[in-house]
């Protein structure tokens, strides 16, 4: 059940509209459902032995406004309370006493009329329409006194809540005050009026978000802005500085022609400018495509790279939000822009359910909790670093780039769903269940062509060494995990073992450090998880290419390798205590 208000100067106008056809004839069978008395006059069903709609709706009016012209110059300028409350599409048909109780409890819940008290507010509710109604109010007591209005839609939409409860309808998740503004309803028939597929205040939105993923300072934000073809208008103080801005699309006009501005800060709470001062506070650091120096790490392609190293930044946020720490939220606003920065750098195939995943994720970037001291310079370069790398291929190594970060940024996602829950934020836990949902979809297609061919490579492995892997990998994945007795299913993983132990890595001792870096219990598929994690581990191709002898990830080694110092193995031949049919395990070749 969802309460939307709106406040306004004019009782008879929003009457009429009420009563009348509605915009595109939607208003049928307009009536009163309920109303202060239980005797307003009701234009809908007069019911006089010569009715006239129009006398009956100015004589409601006129009673509506009664104390209103009795106050006086007292009586605020704003004196209409307006809210519409609909139920979900799901839901049962309420009737027109249940829609009475619903008004009735609406205004005792926000004040303009307390349960027994004689000089509350004027009111009516109408119904033209099966799943809402609409609440008229004036705002003047019965003593002329003006009602206490505090955070009414708080209030309103608790009592909805409430009512959701009580009534068995379905229960909507509560907000905080920190949701952008939707569209209003005469922003979306304009936007279907013209064909737009979305109001101009969400295109705006998420332009802006776009525009300021890994901005380096407010100047290149606002060069970014005029870089996708938006008209940018700075508002300026006397001293020349600019304190705030607003954004429009070309072409969009009211009917004066001029053009329809949007401040950031009626896009959504953070998009003003001086949210965005404290956002720009934290410069991105160095390119993080770049690799380091001194590593003997593989100079990977730079929109690779750029992904690359992004899945191990959002690794380490999602340890950072399963910590719990208030400081966490830094993270969710960092994760936020990593998003929207790989939305619109990703290759076609994905590009539209990551642009999903941002759009939803955006919600869960804002809460009441204020990070004081966390540094979100990290995500800000990794998200400055792929939109610096330009437009990703969906093949070869950008796409299995490309899916390794997907497979983190699912992880992390549902992290941000837990730290939300735990504190209470039902819109933005759900929005953040959301994202891994369409963050999945977008994996799935991502990781199509490297999986298959690392699923080739993986049967194409000697058999008595792809007995070893699968004894090291049954070894070391968590017992409580869901097992399969299907081998086929570790091809891939077996594969990313031999390669990784063809570039001198031990394959016993990395596996368990991929498995030991965070729970595996929320991962839709463990295996692909762990191929990916060893893959960044060991820092090897993400995408294998065609089967051929195993590549070495330029480290000119030859197998077999020598193992690192301070890495024991047992001999091949020799019993593992932890791993009782050991002995069967042949040699590595």
């Amino acid at each position: 059940m969802v309460p939307k208000i709106r406040r306004g100067s004019r009782t008879h106008g929003v009457l009429v509209y009420l009563f009348g056809p509605g915009k595109r004839d939607e208003h049928t069978d307009p009536h009163l459902v309920g109303s202060w008395d239980g005797f307003a006059p009701d234009p809908g069903r007069d019911t006089s032995p010569d009715p006239d709609p129009r006398a009956t709706l100015a004589r409601l009016a006129a009673a509506l406004d009664l104390r209103v012209k009795q106050a006086g110059t007292r009586a605020p300028a704003q004196h209409v309370w307006h809210c519409s409350v609909r139920t979900d599409p799901g839901d049962r048909t309420l009737s027109d006493a249940e829609w009475s109780t619903v008004a009735r409890r609406l205004v005792q819940a926000v004040g303009l009329a307390p349960d027994g008290d004689p000089d509350g507010c004027r009111w009516v509710a109408v119904r033209h329409a099966e799943d809402h109604i609409h609440i008229v109010a004036t705002m003047v007591r019965g003593d002329l006194r003006r009602p206490r209005m505090n955070y009414d839609y708080r209030k309103a939409q608790a009592e909805c809540r409430r009512i959701e409860k009580e009534w068995g309808l379905r229960r909507l998740k509560p907000g905080d005050g920190t949701a952008a503004k939707n569209p209003t309803s005469a922003e979306r028939f304009k936007a279907e009026r013209v064909g737009r597929s979305e109001t101009p205040r969400e295109t705006l939105r998420e332009a802006v978000r776009q525009a300021l993923a890994g901005a380096a300072d407010e100047a290149e934000f606002f060069t970014r802005l005029r870089d996708k073809g938006l008209r940018v208008k700075l508002r300026e103080a006397p001293s020349g500085d600019s304190i705030g801005y607003s954004v429009a699309l070309p072409g969009d006009r009211n009917r004066d022609g001029t053009p329809i501005w949007f401040p950031g800060s009626t896009l959504a709470p953070d998009l003003s400018l001086p949210k965005i001062r404290l956002r720009l506070a934290d410069p991105p650091g160095d390119d993080p495509t770049a690799p380091e120096v001194g590593t003997g790490r593989t100079a990977w392609p730079p929109t690779a790279q750029g992904r690359r190293t992004a899945t191990g930044i959002a690794e380490r946020a999602a340890v950072v939000l399963d910590g719990g720490d208030d400081e966490a939220a830094t993270q969710l606003v960092g994760m936020g822009e990593l998003l929207d920065a790989v939305a619109q750098t990703s290759p076609a195939a994905t590009r539209a359910e990551l642009a999903a995943a941002a759009r939803s994720f955006e919600r869960a970037t804002r809460s009441h909790i204020r990070a004081e001291n966390a540094d979100a310079r990290a995500m800000r370069s990794a998200a400055r670093g792929i939109i610096q790398a330009g437009g990703a291929l969906g093949r070869g190594e950008d796409g299995g780039a490309t899916a390794m970060l997907l497979s983190t940024l699912v992880l992390a996602a549902i992290t941000a769903a837990r730290w939300h829950s735990a504190r209470g934020h039902a819109q933005q836990a759900a929005a953040s269940r959301q994202t891994a949902q369409h963050l999945r979809a977008a994996y799935q297609q991502a990781a199509a062509s490297p999986m298959q061919a690392l699923h080739a490579h993986g049967r194409a492995l000697p058999e008595g060494q792809r007995r070893g892997y699968e004894i090291t990998i049954r070894a070391a994945l968590p017992h409580d995990l869901p097992r399969t007795d299907s081998e086929a299913q570790h091809d891939a993983l077996a594969a990313t073992l031999a390669q990784a132990e063809q570039a001198g890595h031990d394959p016993d001792a990395l596996l368990q450090q991929a498995v030991d870096m965070r729970e595996l219990d929320s991962a839709e598929n463990v295996n692909d998880v762990l191929v990916w994690r060893l893959r960044r581990l060991a820092d090897l191709p993400a995408h294998p290419g065609p089967i051929s002898p195993l590549p070495k990830a330029g480290t000119g080694r030859t197998a077999p390798p020598a193992r690192r110092p301070g890495v024991h193995r047992a001999p091949p031949s020799a019993p593992r205590p932890d791993t009782p049919d050991s002995r069967n395990r042949p040699p590595r070749r």
